[in-house]
Formats: C-alpha cells, sequence, structure tokens
C-alpha cells in the first residue's frame, strides 16, 4: 500500500511594520512584541497579530485565584463575564468609526484621584 503524506502549502506574507521580525513570525503569521499590563490583581499581555490577511488582538491573562472554591468561581464567572463585555466593546462594527484624534490608551495621562465622599 502506497500512503502519500498530504503536504501544506502556504504562501509567505511580508513582515509588517509592527511586527517583531523574528522567532514570533512564521511563515504566514507576525506577531508584534507583547505589551504587558501589570496590576495589582495579576497581569495580562496583549499581542498584535496577523495571520494571511487577518489582524487580530490575542490576550493572555493570569489572574491569582482566591483560596477558597467559592472565592475561586466567583473570580471565574467574573472574569468571562468582563471578558464577554470587553468583547462587545471593542467589535468592528460596520459604519461605526473611532474617533480621531483619541488614541484608546494615552499614556501622558496620569490616572484621576480617586476622591471618596466626605
Amino acid at each position: 500500500m502506497n500512503r502519500t503524506m498530504a503536504r501544506l502549502h502556504r504562501e509567505p506574507t511580508p513582515h509588517t511594520d509592527w511586527c517583531a521580525r523574528d522567532h514570533r513570525c512564521g511563515i504566514n503569521e507576525h506577531r508584534a512584541p507583547d505589551v504587558e499590563a501589570r496590576e495589582v490583581g495579576g497581569r495580562a499581555w496583549l499581542t498584535r497579530t496577523r495571520a494571511g490577511d487577518v489582524e487580530y488582538a490575542e490576550v493572555r491573562v493570569r489572574i491569582p485565584l482566591h483560596s477558597t472554591e467559592t472565592g475561586a468561581r466567583w473570580q471565574l464567572a467574573l472574569t468571562l463575564r468582563l471578558i464577554r463585555d470587553l468583547l462587545t466593546a471593542v467589535a468592528v462594527r460596520p459604519g461605526i468609526t473611532p474617533r480621531a484624534g483619541r488614541p484608546a490608551v494615552d499614556s501622558s495621562r496620569t490616572r484621576p484621584a480617586i476622591r471618596r465622599a466626605a
């Protein structure tokens, strides 16, 4: 019996202006360097990726879970709800464009002070 293995052929794609141009890139996938956010409640990494002709954001999150099962389940449920909210907020909607001149992240601004009611 003669068996031949199927071979996949993928066309190489050119590097983008933002890709890392190193081991993170594959023949038809390009990845930017990770952007990391460290907060009190955990860490998150955001990576811009292009596979073929589609670009997307990849998000990885590490959240320390509570030591009790009830607390950990609450955190997981809240995390899932907030991720759903995030996906809804950033979804591309036809006919709606972001406002010009207002970047999503403005590192020149500091966080506003939290004021507590007297």
